[in-house]
């Protein structure tokens, strides 16, 4: 199970933050934030992006006020970002995730 959250803004849609194993290298962890009119859709676009595991039980870590800032300002309004990134390390569009160069 994903560990994450969620935050429903004040228009309505929400923002959803998960920890998740890469989808092509699973031994790489990755916190992925996604806005979406709901949760089931957020998850929806995750899991059409290769995370199959991708559920949200709970609201244990919801995303932090600079991810929901970051993934709002995002024209794709899907980032990532190694989980084990320091806070200051920048977010990824989603579409650069797996140009990741093969692990050793």
């Amino acid at each position: 199970m994903a560990v994450g959250g969620f935050t429903k803004l004040p228009g309505g849609t929400v923002v959803v933050a998960l920890v998740l194993p890469h989808p092509v290298y699973a031994q790489l962890t990755v916190r992925v934030v996604v806005h979406a009119v709901n949760r089931q859709r957020a998850l929806t676009r995750l899991r059409n992006l290769g995370f199959r595991g991708a559920r949200l039980a709970g609201n244990a870590h919801p995303p932090t006020p600079d991810e929901v800032t970051a993934v709002l300002h995002h024209p794709d309004g899907l980032i990532w970002r190694d989980h084990e990134a320091a806070a200051a390390a920048p977010w990824h569009p989603i579409s650069t995730l797996n140009r990741l160069a093969h692990p050793a």
